[in-house]
């Protein structure tokens, strides 16, 4: 810090002192996602709007620091942590305003701090929400981390990731100036509904890492609320069948969101819903997001019957929600789904899981951490239909050759699946352990977690053990030709490109960003 006073003199002076942050814990937790900690930073700067993420990134570029955007700080694959050279970190969480919803052109203007909680809650009034419409941190995850690093759940089934929902972008480049994209770039802006006049350069910056520019506003499409809902759950003696019977499920696009969890996830699930108290919240939400009498009554008898324990516990369950405008197509959908389960072997349990996952999409970021305490990782990769049984018996070979190990020093992996249009089939392992917290952690955990957990000892086994597992399983993927998301500095993704394809990237990255100031390291770029 001591070796850039003007810099940090000079952005105080334009944003206000308390924009620049240069006390010790603040330096630390932006140091660190909720994997591993990096290099601190000469200051964190939260900008209050787009304008002065422009005027501080025109300030920055006449000085020799690197500029490294961060939304909700919530990743845990080094996406704003590991530069080694003089960097100041972006806080963009200020930029957190609802510019403009058009309920007649079916599209939104969001800054880029806006979560997807935020953006869910103000749409949900109007009947609109976006097609996919937020991740399970979305209580804290940003629109505009979810653009850079990749963002899928809610929804993705059938309306893909937010990446996919994508009409425009605004951003800021190294050299401070604006470039936007969609129909925002025209010479005279026009409304921002199409993206195929021509070829438009949206999606180069998405997916991106923050490596070509600091993304400050976004348009998003929006799509009326389906009139009705419904969930639907399964269970399977196998991982495979799961597998199987999601793609089928998928293929048809029967779904929202249909996703796969394994006996171990399942029970981490339930340790957290075991309060009588978690319980009646649980009954709360689901009557609330559940229209008409009969409706509600139909969602309570359905948790009746599940219980508390509505999966048999060695089971792997396969979960959904259907959407449309009448009861019958969504019937129809669940019928349909129900008959591809059962011909994979499939039986029908109580929709629990879909239905609280639906009342409350949004529930708080006390999942950061394991019931107990324990941290969690996770490594994802989105491959083809046809290829899923062969990964997952491989992942599991892989889990298996380290058994002795994982017992000894308690790390615990447990597996999600879900579908990404009717296309692509998603793949997440997650490694459980309990060691010392990031300085992330404690920040996102509610007070009554906070007094609820004692953090664990620092446990450099485990963790070792850990950083094995995530770079076998890395490597796995890339021999599966299996594609990421969240990408980070965890992934290898430059080095998997072809050379004309390499060339085209570091030709990008050298027009907008020659000095390298713009996130390096991030990508591989």
């Amino acid at each position: 810090m001591s070796d850039h006073p003007a810099l940090l003199q000079a952005l105080a002076a334009q944003l206000g002192a308390a924009a620049v942050l240069t006390d010790a814990a603040t330096l630390a937790r932006a140091a660190s996602d909720l994997y591993a900690s990096g290099p601190l930073p000469l200051a964190v700067v939260r900008p209050a709007d787009p304008a002065q993420v422009q005027q501080l990134v025109a300030t920055a570029s006449g000085h020799d620091v690197a500029l490294v955007p961060r939304g909700g700080g919530l990743s845990y694959t080094g996406g704003y942590t590991g530069s080694q050279q003089p960097f100041l970190l972006v806080d963009m969480s200020a930029l957190d305003r609802i510019e403009h919803i058009d309920a007649d052109d079916m599209y939104v203007i969001v800054q880029a701090g806006v979560t997807w909680k935020q953006l869910y809650d103000a749409l949900a009034p109007l009947g609109l929400r976006t097609p996919y419409f937020g991740t399970f941190s979305g209580a804290g995850a940003s629109i505009g981390g979810g653009l850079s690093h990749g963002a899928l759940f809610f929804g993705s089934a059938r309306y893909g990731s937010a990446a996919d929902n994508v009409l425009a972008l605004e951003l800021v480049t190294a050299d401070g100036q604006w470039l936007r994209t969609g129909q925002w770039a025209w010479r005279e802006p026009a409304l921002p509904v199409f993206r195929g006049y021509g070829p438009d350069p949206t999606d180069l910056f998405l997916h991106d890492g923050g490596a070509f520019g600091i993304k400050t506003r976004a348009a998003l499409r929006l799509i009326r609320t389906p009139a009705h809902s419904a969930g639907a759950s399964f269970a399977f003696a196998g991982f495979e069948a799961a597998g199987k019977a999601l793609s089928a499920i998928a293929r048809e696009g029967l779904a929202e969101e249909a996703y796969v969890l394994d006996p171990g996830a399942m029970a981490m699930n339930l340790e957290r819903e075991r309060s009588l108290r978690a319980a009646w919240t649980a009954l709360r939400q689901v009557t609330r997001a559940t229209p008409g009498l009969a409706g509600k009554a139909r969602a309570l008898a359905s948790l009746a019957a599940g219980g508390r324990t509505p999966v048999p516990a060695d089971a792997f369950s396969l979960h959904l929600v259907a959407a449309g405008n009448s009861p019958a197509a969504v019937e129809h959908d669940l019928g349909r789904a129900r008959a591809l389960a059962r011909q994979h072997g499939g039986v029908a349990i109580a929709p629990s899981v879909p239905r609280i996952a639906r009342a409350n999409p949004f529930p708080g970021l006390d999942a950061v951490l394991g019931a107990s305490g324990a941290r969690w990782a996770a490594l994802n990769c989105k491959l083809a239909h046809s290829q899923a049984t062969a990964l997952i018996t491989a992942h599991q070979a892989l889990v298996a050759r380290y058994a002795q190990a994982l017992h000894e020093h308690g790390v615990r992996v447990t597996w999600l699946c879900s579908a990404l249009f009717n296309h692509s089939f998603s793949f997440e392992a997650v490694f459980h352990w309990h060691d010392q917290w990031q300085p992330t952690h404690a920040v996102h955990l509610s007070p009554q977690a906070r007094a609820r957990l004692q953090e664990p000892a620092a446990n450099p086994q485990a963790r070792a053990l850990v950083a094995t597992l995530r770079e076998e399983t890395c490597a796995l993927f890339v021999q599966m030709g299996a594609a990421s998301n969240q990408i980070g500095r965890t992934y290898p993704y430059l080095d998997n490109l072809a050379p004309p394809a390499r060339q085209l990237l570091q030709t990008l990255k050298q027009q907008l960003d020659p000095a390298r100031r713009m996130n390096p390291g991030v990508l591989g770029l």
